[in-house]
């Protein structure tokens, strides 16, 4: 599964970028505290608002979404969009269309899940530098500037903001090449709840009519 297709521009300077990744131990040990606190994680159900601005800074369109995750295993809802994966197979739900596609899970490792980009994502795709702290809704955020490596990706930076405090993802903005720019902020996260695994899977019965496109 591609998140870039789910969630658009998703799953995320001339001068010193090198030295990002060499010289700012401080954005690393963020970064690597982020993803250590999400392993010991079991379950997580995080909702999420998804904001569309233009070059100029104009909102074009604001959404919220809600996905649970579990091991492999996870599940998306976004707009009109839901998507299921049991870490084998994805199913991609488009309500509007009433079609769902049908996709083998990459399981070379290489592939985008909701899971990686919780994780450490950030190790070989990019340069990076801690900008600081602020504070945000009484929280102490701190913002680290990353920079895609491979510069043929369809976006040149990331803004990641992280709760200082609970060590998990606040925010994170991706401004693409074209100008416009996504972020997405995460409203709320319960962790280690049950999950039934019956949840990450598509039930066609419960969506009579529809069209299945099976790719794999």
């Amino acid at each position: 599964m591609k998140i870039i297709k789910l969630i658009p521009g998703i799953a995320l300077l001339t001068i010193g970028l090198t030295s990002f990744a060499q010289n700012d131990p401080a954005a690393k040990k963020v970064l690597d505290d982020v993803s250590a606190k999400f392993k010991t994680y079991k379950t997580v159900q995080a909702t999420f608002v998804y904001k569309v601005e233009d070059g100029n800074g104009k909102v074009m369109s604001t959404k919220t979404g809600t996905i649970w995750m579990k091991g492999t295993k996870y599940k998306v809802v976004f707009g009109g969009q839901e998507i299921y994966s049991d870490g084998k197979t994805v199913w991609n739900y488009d309500k509007n269309s009433k079609e769902v596609t049908i996709n083998n899970a990459d399981g070379s490792g290489n592939g985008i899940t909701p899971q990686k980009l919780f994780t450490n994502f950030y190790d070989k795709d990019f340069l990076y530098m801690l900008n600081g702290e602020k504070k945000v809704a009484g929280k102490t955020i701190q913002e680290i500037e990353m920079t895609p490596t491979d510069k043929s990706k369809n976006f040149h930076k990331v803004y990641l903001q992280v709760d200082k405090t609970a060590k998990t993802i606040y925010s994170t903005k991706v401004l693409e090449n074209a100008g416009n720019r996504y972020t997405y902020t995460v409203s709320s996260m319960k962790t280690n709840g049950a999950l039934n695994d019956a949840m990450f899977v598509f039930d066609k019965k419960k969506y009579p009519g529809i069209e299945e496109v099976d790719l794999r």
